[in-house]
Formats: C-alpha cells, sequence, structure tokens
C-alpha cells in the first residue's frame, strides 16, 4: 500500500523490448538504496516489482540526485517490466528515455500516514488540459480531464491520486477535476514536465468504490455492511 506522498523523481534512462514485455529502467538516488529484488515501487502511480537493482555510490551529491534530472552517472537505478497491458491503459504510452516519474516505497507498518490509501492500480488513463499559476499568487491550477469511470469516484474536497500524487479536488465540474498545486509538488515531482494534452495516470479513493458496492445491496459479493466497516475505521 502507498500513501500518494511522492519521495523522489526518477528518470527513466533505457527502455527496451523483451518479448511481449518492455522493461524499463530508472535512474534515482534514494529508492534503488532502499529496494530488494521483488519489492513493490510506485512509478508514476502504477505498482511494479523492482528488478536489477543498481544501489548507486554513496558519493553522489545530493544536489545532483534529489532530482535525476542532471543525469548524474554516480545514480542508482532499477528495473521494471512492463506487460502490454500495462503499458497501452497508463501514462505509459507517453513514456521516453529522458522521461521523469514520481517514485514512492511502499508505506511501512509503523510510518506516518501522510496522504491517502493509494493501491498502486489504475483506474482510468485523464488528460492534462492546463497547469496554470494562479493569478497574485505562488500557487497553481491543475486541470484534469477524467474518464467517466474516475468521475464518478470523484468529489468536491475528496481524494484522487494523479500521477502516484495525493491530491484533493477543488473543483469538479463534470469531467473536469481542478485541483490546487503548491510550488514544493510542483517542483518535486513531474507535474512540471508534463504539457497539455498528456495522458495521466488516475487513481480513485478506494473507499468510495466499496462503499458504491454497498449501496448496490449485492449480499452475494460482498458480505460486509456500512455498520462494520464503520467499527473497522472506514
Amino acid at each position: 500500500m502507498f500513501t500518494g506522498i511522492v519521495e523522489e523523481v526518477g528518470r527513466i534512462i533505457r527502455i527496451e523490448q523483451r518479448g511481449e514485455n518492455r522493461r524499463i529502467t530508472v535512474a534515482a538516488e534514494h529508492a534503488p538504496k532502499e529496494l530488494r529484488t521483488g519489492d513493490s515501487v510506485s512509478v508514476s502511480g502504477v505498482c511494479l516489482t523492482a528488478l536489477d537493482i543498481k544501489p548507486g555510490s554513496s558519493k553522489t551529491r545530493s544536489s545532483e540526485t534529489r532530482s535525476p534530472e542532471t543525469g548524474s552517472s554516480e545514480a542508482g537505478s532499477f528495473c521494471a517490466d512492463l506487460a502490454p497491458e500495462t503499458w497501452a491503459r497508463t501514462s505509459f504510452s507517453r513514456i521516453h528515455e529522458g522521461a521523469l516519474v514520481n517514485l514512492e516505497l511502499p508505506m511501512k507498518a509503523d510510518g506516518r500516514f501522510g496522504g491517502h490509501i493509494v493501491q498502486g492500480h489504475v483506474d482510468g488513463v485523464g488528460k492534462l488540459i492546463a497547469l496554470d499559476r494562479i493569478a497574485e499568487s505562488e500557487n497553481w491550477w491543475l486541470h484534469i480531464d477524467l474518464p467517466n469511470d474516475v468521475e464518478k469516484y470523484t468529489v468536491y474536497k475528496g481524494s484522487i491520486t494523479i500521477e502516484g500524487i495525493s491530491l484533493t479536488v477543488a473543483k469538479l465540474e463534470k469531467n473536469r477535476c481542478t485541483i490546487a498545486i503548491i510550488p514544493h509538488t510542483v517542483e518535486m515531482t513531474n507535474l512540471h514536465s508534463l504539457k497539455p494534452g498528456d495522458p495521466v495516470n488516475l487513481e480513485a479513493d478506494l473507499i468510495a468504490k466499496y462503499v458504491e458496492k454497498m449501496m448496490r445491496g449485492d449480499s452475494s459479493e460482498s458480505s460486509f455492511t456500512i455498520e462494520e466497516l464503520v467499527q473497522e475505521g472506514f
């Protein structure tokens, strides 16, 4: 499980076709040092399995690797294999060598819950309409067009995951979602590298999906009641 708090921005340094799958290599400093083969890692909101991990040099300067845009050869790296379905149904369809990706390691059992429940399972791909500076402000408006399968779970002031980032909906007009973005989020994620029209990975609030299923009243699919979920802390 993830929480949508991006820990690091990585850079795609290689894309290889391996049979029917594609293998991506991601350069980063911090994540490769903590990963082990077979571990899960969120890459721009997609839960992938880390392979061929190279921790990198301990002498790497923090200014070089806080964001891999510098292309430092001392940064570490890890690989992940993408099935054709993952490639076609996520924002990886636009990925290229040099592209920036948001990285998050799974939440530890004793960790602080900073965002919201994120599984790394993409529910749909949206389209970035614009990232505009708010008038007379240092903040930004992020405008995203949502597919119907995600819009129905999206509510005003509710949570949504975009490219692996836990964000709060500021405005919802039909299928257009608007989010207020602070400068830190723009600088420390891949948002600043995206362009209008780019596809973005979306994950709807997990709780909304459970509530929808229970409200259908299909007891053959679920044995949980609203009361039982409340008792469990949902």
